[in-house]
This record gives C-alpha cells, sequence and structure tokens, in this order.
C-alpha cells in the first residue's frame, strides 16, 4: 500500500499558485498521484481516498481511466453538486468551504494568529468530535498545521475547488464524460453529507458503475469504523480477483 501526502498537506511539497490556483488543482494533484505510483512502478492500480483525498481521487479516475482499476471514496458527493446544492444546513456545517474561499491574504492571516485553535475548532465540529484521533496523530496535524505554507495550501486547495476544478467537472458534464471503473462510495450515516445529499444520486450522475452505503459513523469513517472499512476494501477490491 502506498499512502502519500496530498501536494500542500503533511510532509508533501507546497509550491507557490497562481491567479488561477491551478497548481492546488484537483487535476494537479491527481497527476502527482499517478507520478508517485509509476515512479514505485505500478501503471495501473486500486484507489481509497476520504474527504480532499477522495476529490483528487474522483479526478485520477477522471483524467487517468487506464491507471485507475477501481476506486473507493470516503463521505463525500462530488464536489459541483455539494456546490450546486447547498442550502443553510451545509453552509452552517462546513462553514470552512467558504472562509477558505476568501482572497488572500485574509484566511491565512486569521487562521496563522491561533492555527491550532482554528484546527482542533474544525476536527471536531463532526459527529465523534476530535475522539478518533489518538494523541500522536492529532499532534501530527497540528505540527503540519502549524506551518504558514501549510496554511496558504490548504487555502489555495478549496479557492482551486471553487473554481478551476468546477470548470474541469463542469467540461466533463457538457462532454459526457463519466467515471468508468467500478466505484464504490462510503459515508457516515450521522455525517451531515447524508443529511444534505443523495449521495448515491449524486454518483450515478457522473460515474458508470456506482454501489455504497453508509456506515454507522460520522465523517472520520477510517478513524472510527476501520474493522468494517477493511472489510470493504478487501471486498471491493479483491473482487475481480475471486
Amino acid at each position: 500500500m502506498i499512502a502519500p501526502d496530498l501536494r500542500g498537506y503533511g510532509a508533501s511539497a507546497k509550491p507557490a499558485t497562481d491567479a488561477h490556483h491551478a497548481p492546488y488543482s484537483k487535476r494537479a494533484m491527481a497527476a502527482d498521484q499517478v507520478a508517485v505510483m509509476r515512479h514505485f512502478g505500478f501503471e495501473r492500480f486500486l484507489v481509497c481516498g476520504h474527504d480532499r483525498g477522495a476529490r483528487v481521487a474522483h479526478r485520477m479516475a477522471m483524467d487517468f481511466p487506464d491507471a485507475v482499476d477501481r476506486l473507493m471514496l470516503l463521505d463525500i458527493a462530488p464536489t459541483l453538486a455539494m456546490y450546486e446544492g447547498t442550502d443553510l444546513a451545509f453552509a452552517r456545517a462546513n462553514f470552512h468551504w467558504f472562509f477558505l474561499i476568501q482572497p488572500a491574504p485574509l484566511p491565512e492571516t486569521m487562521i496563522g494568529a491561533n492555527p491550532v485553535a482554528f484546527l482542533e475548532r474544525l476536527m471536531s465540529t463532526h459527529h465523534a468530535g476530535a475522539s478518533p484521533f489518538l494523541p500522536h496523530a492529532m499532534q501530527a496535524y497540528r505540527d503540519a498545521f502549524s506551518s504558514p505554507e501549510t496554511i496558504a495550501a490548504t487555502c489555495e486547495d478549496y479557492r482551486a475547488s471553487v473554481s478551476i476544478d468546477l470548470d474541469h467537472d463542469r467540461a466533463d458534464v457538457e462532454r459526457g464524460r463519466k467515471i468508468a471503473c467500478p466505484l464504490r462510495v462510503l459515508w457516515g450515516r450521522e455525517a451531515v453529507l447524508t443529511r444534505c445529499f443523495d449521495v448515491l444520486a449524486e454518483w450515478r450522475k457522473v460515474a458508470r458503475d456506482v454501489s455504497g452505503r453508509g456506515v454507522p459513523c460520522g465523517h472520520y469513517i477510517p478513524e472510527e469504523r476501520p474493522d468494517d472499512l477493511l472489510a470493504e476494501m478487501r471486498a471491493f477490491f479483491e473482487a475481480d480477483a475471486a
């Protein structure tokens, strides 16, 4: 298994951005991930992504259909559907979607005043709060997010999501392009996503072969229900080998 940090996060590079936020587009991040896999000798592979990583994985399957054999996405609906379907409940629960996209340096300056407080507030707003995270994991998040470069890159990720990423998604819709590989979607039954969107219906608009179910937890499926996730991954990813 290979589990790289996304561009802009963790130990990965934080490149300079541009006026169109292209260096932080999901297209650029998807190309990063494919390059990593090819570096290790994998031309075709299985992909599982959660949250921001799932959005990158969606773009990987669109831009590199010959590379992604099977795709599992955790607790997201398509970005375009989520922005276009935003209502008051979603906006309240996901305020950071609209705060982080503000022009630089407003969010960077405000977060930089107390990045740990912002991070812990954001991570504790979900169903289980921050309780699913072990102390060393939380400390790793704190350490990474205390970097001004990481804060700026995080904002750029979200700015790209509401601009260039939507352009790419709309182009796919206009051309009738859909995810071709089998797609398995899991979502937390106690998460905001399931209260605001029909998850399977939204994915069936952009993918050809979709299955999925809700898991009895909140947003943090890998931390809250690791055994369930592992069983799902084995069953889905080993289906072709059966």
